[in-house]
Parts: C-alpha cells; sequence; structure tokens
C-alpha cells in the first residue's frame, strides 16, 4: 500500500524546460504542481470528508447525551442498532478515511513534491552561464536549492491538513449551531471576526518578516561556506577573528530578523487566547441560558461545549498552521531569488551540433568588456588554421582568459563573431560546442569524488583500463597508486576531498590534465596548464603536452614563456588588442614587447607586472 502512494506521482516526469521560469509565487507554484492535480483533488475532498466526520462526531454526541434522558431498556430497544452502525463506523470506516488522508499527505504529496522542486531546480540553476555562478556564493546558492523544496512542501501540507480542513470544520460548526439554535450562530459569527482580524493582522507581517529571516539564513549561510571552502586562506593569513567578525555581523542580523518573526508569534498567541475566552463563554454561555429559558435541550449544550472546546484547541493550530503557510511562502519567495531567474546564456532557436571536421577558428571583430566601458577585449580579428599552435602572451587584464571563456561560450559577447570551421558557436548546442573543445586551466580544482571519477569526467564511458592509461600518460599513475582516504580506499577509489583539497597543486594539475587526455578533444585550450608542477615532473609533462597536441588546434596561454617558445605562432595581448603576431624568433627578433617580456623574464617567468 505504502509504494501504491508512493509512485501515485513520477517526480522525475518529464516537462518542458522553460528559459524564463514564472516570477511570481503562485504561478511558479502552479508550475510546478501540474503533475499532483489529481492528487491535490483527492487530497482537499478527503480533507473536507475528515473535517465533516469530526463536526459529525460531536453532533451526535450532543444526541446521545438527549437519548440518555430515557431508560436504559428504552433506548436500547430503540436506538441499538443505530449505536452499534456509529460504533462500527468509529472503528472502522473513519480509521480508513483518515488513513488515506494521511497516505495521499504524507506518503505521496511530500515527499514527490519536494524531491520535484528539488529536482527542477537544481537542473535549471545547472543551466545558468559560469558567468551567473561568479556573482554570487555557491553556499547561498546550494541553501536555497535545500531549503525551497521542504518550504514549498510545507505550503502544499498546510493547505490540505490545515487550511481546508478548519474551512471545512468552521463552516460545519456553524451549520451545527444553527441546527441546534440560529441564535448560538451569532457568538461563533463575532468570534470568527474577530479571528479573521487577527489572522490578517498576522499573516500580513509574517510574509515579510519570514522572507527576510530566511534571507538573512542564506547570508549567513553563503558567509560560512566562503570561510570553510577558503579555509587555507583564512589559516595562512592568521584571519580567524576577522572570519569571526565577518560571520557575526551576518548571525546578528540573522538573529534580529528571527526575533521580529518571534515578537509577531508572541503578540499573536496573548490576543488569541482573550479571542478564545469569548468564544467559550460567549457560545456556551449563550447555550446555557437558551436552556435556562427551556428552549435548549441539554444534548445541545453538551454539543456547543464540546464545540467550543474543540476550537478553543484547533485555533492555536489553525494560527499556527496559517503563519506557518505564510512563513514558508517567504522562505520560497527567497528561494525564487535565485532559483526562477531567467537563463540569459541559451542555445539558438533551433541550435545545431557543431559538425567539427577540421578544427579552423576564426574571430572577426570580438568585443566584450563584461557591461563595462573598459577590460576584455577589443575588436579582435584572428584566424587560426586547422592543428595550427597558438601562444597568448600579455599582461595580466589584457584579455587572455576572456578569450577563452568567450571560445567555450561561458559568455555571449558584446560585438563581433566566433566561427569553428565555419559555424558560427552561437548557432550551435552549448554542449556540442563544449564537448569538442579540452581545456586544462591553472585552477585545477577536482569533484569530491573518487580519483577514477575525476579522470572520467572527460569521458564517462571510457575504460579503466583507458582512465589508467591516460593517468600514466599525464604522469600521475604512480602517484595515484600511493593515495588512501580516511574512508580505507585507495587508489582509483580514493577520494579527492572538496576541489582536490587532499592532493598538492601538482598532483591536482596532472589528473586534471589525465580527464582532458581522456577526453581527446580536437580543440584543445591550455590556461597556464603546468603551472602547478616542479621543474622535473614539468619537463616529464612537456612531452606529454606536445603529444596532446598532434592533429589538434591549440591556444595556450602562459607566462612562463619556454612553454610556448615551440608553438606555430604567438599572439600578444595588450588592453583587449592582438598587438604582435608572429613565431617566436620572430617576435625575439622585431625588438617589441614579446621581445620586453623575454628579457625580464627570471627563471622562466614572465614579469609582466615589472613591464607594466
Amino acid at each position: 500500500m505504502f509504494k501504491f502512494f508512493e509512485n501515485l506521482v513520477d517526480p522525475y516526469v518529464e516537462y518542458e524546460e522553460k528559459n524564463e521560469p514564472p516570477i511570481e509565487i503562485w504561478p511558479f507554484l502552479r508550475e510546478y504542481a501540474r503533475p499532483f492535480h489529481r492528487v491535490f483533488v483527492l487530497a482537499a475532498i478527503l480533507s473536507v470528508v475528515v473535517a465533516a466526520i469530526e463536526v459529525g462526531l460531536i453532533y451526535y454526541m450532543g444526541r446521545v447525551v438527549d437519548l440518555l434522558s430515557g431508560t436504559p431498556e428504552q433506548v436500547w430497544a430503540d436506538h441499538g442498532t443505530e449505536l452499534i452502525l456509529v460504533a462500527l463506523f468509529i472503528l472502522f470506516l473513519r480509521p480508513a478515511l483518515q488513513f488515506m488522508d494521511v497516505l495521499v499527505l504524507n506518503n505521496t504529496i511530500l515527499p514527490n513534491f519536494g524531491t520535484l522542486i528539488r529536482w527542477r531546480a537544481h537542473k535549471h540553476v545547472l543551466r545558468q552561464s559560469v558567468g551567473w555562478f561568479e556573482n554570487d556564493f555557491a553556499g547561498r546558492i546550494a541553501n536555497r536549492i535545500m531549503q525551497t523544496p521542504p518550504a514549498a512542501g510545507e505550503v502544499i501540507f498546510q493547505i490540505f491538513d490545515a487550511i481546508s480542513f478548519s474551512l471545512a470544520y468552521m463552516i460545519g460548526a456553524a451549520v451545527l449551531l444553527m441546527a441546534a439554535d440560529p441564535r448560538l450562530l451569532l457568538p461563533l459569527l463575532i468570534w470568527f471576526t474577530l479571528y479573521a482580524l487577527l489572522i490578517r493582522w498576522t499573516v500580513r507581517r509574517v510574509g515579510p518578516a519570514s522572507q527576510a529571516a530566511s534571507d538573512a539564513r542564506s547570508t549567513v549561510t553563503g558567509r560560512v561556506v566562503d570561510a570553510y571552502t577558503n579555509i587555507h586562506s583564512v589559516k595562512m593569513f592568521a584571519h580567524h577573528d576577522l572570519e569571526l567578525s565577518y560571520a557575526k555581523a551576518a548571525i546578528q542580523h540573522s538573529r534580529a530578523t528571527l526575533q521580529t518573526e518571534m515578537r509577531i508569534y508572541t503578540i499573536m498567541d496573548v490576543v488569541l487566547v482573550i479571542l478564545n475566552g469569548l468564544l467559550i463563554v460567549g457560545v456556551v454561555g449563550w447555550a446555557l441560558l437558551l436552556w435556562m429559558q427551556g428552549t435548549a435541550s441539554v444534548g445541545t449544550v453538551a454539543a456547543a461545549t464540546a464545540l467550543t472546546l474543540r476550537l478553543n484547541a484547533m485555533t492555536g493550530w489553525i494560527m499556527w498552521a496559517l503563519t506557518t503557510f505564510f512563513r514558508e511562502l517567504g522562505v520560497v519567495a527567497e528561494g525564487m531569488e535565485t532559483i526562477a531567474q531567467p537563463i540569459k546564456l541559451v542555445d539558438a532557436d533551433k541550435a545545431e551540433t557543431l559538425r567539427l571536421t577540421e578544427g579552423g577558428i576564426m574571430l572577426s571583430g570580438l568585443t566584450h568588456h563584461y557591461g563595462r566601458k573598459s577590460g576584455g577585449l577589443e575588436a579582435i580579428d584572428l584566424k587560426i588554421a586547422p592543428g595550427e599552435k597558438i601562444g597568448l602572451v600579455g599582461r595580466s587584464g589584457a584579455g587572455k582568459s576572456t578569450l577563452v571563456k568567450l571560445l567555450l561560450r561561458f559568455y555571449d559577447p558584446e560585438g563581433g563573431n566566433i566561427l569553428i570551421d565555419g559555424q558560427n558557436i552561437g548557432q550551435v548546442t552549448q554542449d556540442s560546442l563544449r564537448r569538442n573543445i579540452g581545456m586544462v586551466q591553472q585552477d585545477s580544482s577536482l569533484l569530491h569524488r573518487s580519483v577514477r571519477d575525476n579522470i572520467l569526467y572527460g569521458r564517462p564511458k571510457a575504460t579503466d583500463e583507458e582512465v589508467i592509461a591516460a593517468a600514466k600518460q599525464a604522469q600521475a599513475h604512480q602517484f595515484i597508486l600511493d593515495l588512501t582516504d580516511p574512508q580505507g580506499r585507495s587508489g582509483y577509489d580514493a577520494q579527492v576531498g572538496e576541489r582536490g583539497v587532499k592532493l598538492s597543486g601538482g598532483q591536482r594539475q596532472r589528473i586534471t590534465l589525465a580527464r582532458v587526455i581522456l577526453k581527446n578533444a580536437p580543440i584543445l585550450l591550455l590556461d597556464e596548464a603546468t603551472s602547478a608542477l616542479d621543474s622535473e615532473v614539468e619537463a616529464a609533462i612537456q612531452d606529454t603536452l606536445y603529444d596532446m597536441m598532434e592533429g589538434k588546434t591549440v591556444i595556450a596561454i602562459a607566462h612562463r614563456l619556454s612553454t610556448i617558445a615551440q608553438m606555430d605562432r604567438i599572439l600578444v595581448l595588450d588592453g583587449g588588442r592582438i598587438v604582435e603576431d608572429g613565431s617566436h624568433d620572430a617576435l625575439l627578433s622585431s625588438g617589441g614587447l614579446y621581445s620586453e617580456f623575454w628579457a625580464r623574464q627570471s627563471g622562466g617567468f614572465l614579469q609582466t607586472e615589472a613591464a607594466e
């Protein structure tokens, strides 16, 4: 039975991905709730039925009190069958209906609705551009991905478990009192009006307060995760106290927002107790007065008393459910600031797969300043022949990394075009573009997985033999065999830690090289590929790099000029423009900027800051 209800909705069902999801909260939730429509209808019906049964039981208890006015023999003779049927209903049918209500809420809606939102939100965020991630804390993004689904699930849960139940119960209570004596309805209506005003007052304040508290918690998470991620820098600069102070400011702000939220709940609780006192005195007192006047039976007084005491117990739960509902709506609204942001870097309509035949690259009028007036690239024109090896040299900020990011389409250029084998990369799918480009970065961060998984990231379907061959070519096989982790895993199964923190810079770089070797893409981008290696390993890796370059179109960024001296051509970037273009020997003999860089080298490193 559990499996049946748990599988009524598939949270991974296919859906139409939208680049611009709804930015208002109810359309946002409706979009996610499409697979649950039938289940929601069932949940609403069951909630109303359960509420009706509860009110009916109170009504029947009043009837039982009235029946007791006769002798036991007479009561049993006249109403015995009725009492037995009601008892059977209470013992069997009522639990069955409530069990089904709980199954739909707890086993169908809650696990699957949260899973669906988390899955789709993560899928949407992964489609965002690199630039989008560079503008936010990874910790805050992750926190919103994690806290929004349970908050949305709680919203739906409260709608069916509390709000629809309580509305049905209130209506049932009004019908019951009116049936007993229409005059009993008056104190209930007065109380309900005051209760609705209290709800309105609370809700209008809880929503913004809870959203502010949720945002403050996300900020705390972002700052704490930022410190943990960069723990080496924190320790190296002895900034333990600085990080504590930085986190404390966010923690204190989070505390202040929570205090504001809790004050609302305290006021709500005190006023609610006063209102419930008025309800009990009003309804029960009036029922007693009617009994004294001979216009109401003892059963009516008993039913009215039971009903008001039940409402007294329920009102706190209903109010808490409503405030929880709006508080969690605030959390969802805060999460939407991340997971409902539009995807701005998208594949063109009817984008085709990149058909890479030779690997020729052409840049025409390529301009990109990251939305600023300076920095980046300015009107770059460049043609790279298939299989040609290009070295990029320039001062920091000259535009080298920008060129590589544009080639990978991490950003769309503000002007100009990039063509690969005559195809505009803006008109092909991003995945097909990047599958044809291998990249070794200066920051050789790894995934917090095993060595094998990290190398397989280059080509997930590769065999173990191919993985080992790539590791050997990258001079990584021997040290991998010596690796162990705290869980006792060793060799290629050893975990490397977050961003590969358990490995040295050189070890990380060699695993990164093995990953790119395994990928074997026809276009190769190298951004300081040997920067983390010592001289001995670098000398061995140089041969590997030259083997990797064979038959590929290569663009290599280097400050260590010796690593690119054998390239077919070397481009010197300065101020976002190509100022020199030629072979190593030709550029040295021209006496330009490249020859100055070469002359100012110390141990093979480019003294760009001194030159500047």
